[in-house]
């Protein structure tokens, strides 16, 4: 079977990121002709101007529906689609000229119905963006979870670079209405059903990311919020290692504590963790700015999503509360 790509991207008030994404993706060198996908989910700020200029350059088809939230977007894209194979990602990434053959070239050779792909920070992104992206893929901050080459099998992919099948599609029903939290939700739904997830690791995209410190300090404090949901879904995928983030944050105000009671052996020790964190970030970047910028986006990481972890566990486990009850501004509704 020869595989037939339909990019599916949705869009919310950024037809500036639309832009820079259609440009990329004219530098995509590949031999088949390939097709995109563009929902505009109920934005007040319309890309089709936008879109309308690479009409006459790329193959794109663009909806405008009433805003049901990013996951219900992608479903409505896939199920206009033409191609037998969906490439979903998000507004706010560019992709490499080569993008497209790693994932043919992969899945030519290893087929699987859904895969996942890495991010990077291309070298024109702000410092700000590069420490974020630092952060968000280190190892050690997140122990290389959304990309690293030794967690390839069983890869939960993300949807920011994300690879489903139509046959994996119609048989899961595509993305819930939770958000965040959709694409690992789908991940393990697809795992139930029998279907393998993989990261292709040289399937790699540029997220650029449009935030400041208390968007990202939001952000990652919705993942933190949405793990315990996911975990009451999914039981089976539970893990110890969910709970670091908040252990990490009590850590340090018991040592802060101790400190100020003239114990300082402790908070030495995240003293030199944050110190390794400047010092890699810094290095890898090639500056020093970066550095102390990685470590401020490190504690923002940490102590958004251990805060909101331990809100989600309060609300859900202690008080009994259903998710939707708990956290209704996590959940969209599809009713257009």
């Amino acid at each position: 079977m020869q595989l037939e790509y339909s990019f599916i991207i949705p869009v919310y008030n950024r037809p500036e990121e639309i832009q820079e994404l259609l440009q990329s993706m004219l530098q995509l060198q590949f031999s088949r002709s390939f097709e995109i996908v563009i929902v505009e989910d109920g934005s007040h700020i319309s890309s089709e101007e936008v879109i309308k200029e690479f009409g006459d350059k790329l193959n794109i088809s663009y909806y405008y529906k009433e805003n049901t939230g990013p996951g219900d977007s992608r479903n409505y894209g896939m199920k206009l689609a033409k191609g037998n194979y969906f490439l979903i990602l998000d507004s706010d990434v560019l992709l490499p000229e080569n993008y497209l053959q790693e994932v043919d070239s992969f899945l030519s050779k290893n087929y699987f119905h859904c895969f996942g792909g890495p991010d990077a920070a291309h070298e024109s992104f702000t410092d700000l963006q590069k420490a974020i992206n630092y952060s968000m893929t280190s190892l050690l901050t997140t122990g290389g979870i959304r990309g690293n080459k030794q967690a390839v099998n069983d890869f939960q992919p993300r949807s920011f670079n994300m690879g489903l099948s139509k046959k994996a599609f119609l048989e899961s029903g595509g993305f819930g209405l939770i958000h965040p939290g959709e694409d690992p939700d789908l991940a393990l739904r697809l795992k139930k059903e029998g279907f393998k997830t993989i990261l292709i690791p040289d399937a790699v995209v540029y997220h650029k990311r449009r935030i400041d410190w208390n968007k990202f300090y939001i952000q990652v404090n919705k993942f933190g919020m949405v793990r315990p949901i996911l975990n009451s879904w999914h039981p089976a995928s539970a893990k110890i290692t969910f709970w670091f983030p908040s252990l990490f944050i009590l850590g340090l105000l018991f040592s802060l504590s101790l400190w100020m009671l003239g114990f300082s052996l402790f908070i030495l020790f995240y003293l030199f963790y944050f110190l390794i964190i400047g010092l890699d970030a810094g290095i890898k970047n090639k500056s020093g700015y970066i550095g102390i910028a990685a470590m401020m986006a490190a504690f923002i990481q940490f102590s958004g999503y251990g805060i909101g972890f331990l809100n989600s566990i309060w609300k859900l486990k202690f008080l009994k509360q259903q998710p939707q009850e708990a956290f209704p501004k996590l959940f969209f509704t599809n009713e257009i």
